[in-house]
């Protein structure tokens, strides 16, 4: 199938014109933002100490340093 340019044109122009879907109406959170913040700090700490219990030899690290 070939389509021209104009043929193009006109189908991005009839699908620019089409009207979007409406977002759905979303209910506000039935938890407060506190208890997200300190479920996010919860994970953070886990995965610091997860991180932290895997051994890393001397090796791995590069053998120069970033300064600002």
């Amino acid at each position: 199938m070939k389509l021209t340019r104009r043929q193009v044109a006109v189908s991005f122009a009839v699908l620019a014109s089409a009207p979007a879907p409406a977002a759905p109406q979303t209910q506000p959170p039935s938890q407060p933002q506190v208890d997200d913040l300190t479920a996010a700090r919860d994970r953070l700490k886990n995965n610091v100490s997860a991180l932290a219990s895997v051994p890393l030899p001397m090796s791995t690290e590069p053998a120069f340093q970033f300064k600002a």
